[in-house]
């Protein structure tokens, strides 16, 4: 087991090692630093020491080597647009997503996973066929088109949530929290229910999938036949099989969730990281757009070492086989 997660951690690096080059040629060759930081009647002289200031006067491989050093010491450069060092801007806009993305996640696991076990314990009938029918609904509509219907019932017809913005926020040392005030609950609502929508109906069909074939597997058929109860074979037993699948899927949807959450955050106007690059995109603000390239990229390597040690955990097949 400690030797594959060596080698998982092995791998994590080479990762993140590509994903730092592409960042750091991103940096290098789109747009040109100088001409967005210099004045605009700055002379030759001026934008030459300009150059030589930030390093783009030496050789490629060095500026690399000196790209990796100061992104391991936390220094992501300074943005284009607000002249501020990218380290803190993600610092404060960080809480803004994470909060959004675990809300999303509670959310989806909360109401797939069950609606998942009924729909496939209950394969006839009118409510397995409506939830069937929202759940391709749910997994066809944007995300975009989802979020502004429910602005327009619940935040301009009913009247009852806010359409955008964090609400009240509570700082608690550096962190920023809205899940301690009315207004900031209120405000995280529609948007992780737009942002959890597509997952919940992913989970909710990939455990009926995965329910349906453990029901039928040899094991059940002899639990059933010793007279246990219903209850106890579809959540103890099948259920704990069928969920597998289902740590990848969540593990992986995360980092999707915190990759595509720009969508959700630029339609409610959430101050989280997807805004924020939305706008480094807008005024081609390189060092922003990198810097969120190389959190995303590491926040994926994460969760999928994370997920294939949890397996290793969860099934003695696979440590016998690790070893």
């Amino acid at each position: 087991m400690i030797g594959f997660i060596v080698r998982r951690l092995a791998q994590a690096l080479v990762v993140m090692a590509a994903i730092a080059l592409i960042s750091f040629l991103m940096f290098r060759y789109v747009g040109d630093p100088v001409a967005v930081m210099a004045r605009e009647d700055a002379s030759v002289t001026e934008r030459q020491e300009l150059r030589e200031k930030l390093g783009l006067d030496r050789p490629v491989v060095v500026q690399f080597v000196d790209f990796i050093g100061r992104v391991v010491q936390g220094d992501l450069g300074i943005s284009y647009r607000n002249q501020r060092p990218v380290a803190d801007l993600i610092k404060e806009r960080l809480p803004a997503t994470l909060e959004l993305v675990m809300m999303a996640t509670l959310l989806s696991l909360a109401i797939g996973i069950p609606l998942g076990v009924i729909t496939a314990v209950n394969r006839t009938g009118w409510l397995p066929t409506l939830v069937q029918s929202v759940s391709l609904v749910g997994i066809s509509v944007p995300t975009f088109v989802t979020g502004i219907m429910l602005i327009l019932v619940f935040a301009v017809t009913l009247r009852w949530l806010p359409s955008f913005g964090r609400g009240d926020t509570v700082q608690i040392g550096w962190w920023t929290t809205g899940l301690l005030t009315i207004s900031g609950l209120k405000a995280l609502i529609l948007p992780s229910l737009t942002l959890a929508l597509y997952q919940m109906t992913l989970i909710m069909r990939l455990v009926r999938a995965e329910m349906i074939e453990v029901l039928s597997s040899d094991y059940v058929r002899f639990a059933r036949a010793r007279g246990l109860p219903a209850r106890m074979i579809h959540y103890k037993l099948a259920l704990k099989n069928a969920l597998m699948p289902v740590i990848t899927i969540t593990g992986m949807q995360i980092g999707g969730l915190i990759a595509f959450a720009v969508v959700t955050e630029t339609v409610f106007q959430w101050p989280g990281l997807g805004l924020l690059f939305i706008q480094a995109v807008s005024f081609a603000d390189v060092p922003v757009m990198a810097a969120y390239l190389l959190l995303v990229g590491l926040l994926f390597v994460v969760l999928n070492a994370l997920v294939d040690i949890a397996y290793l955990v969860l099934d003695p097949r696979l440590r016998t086989r690790a070893s």
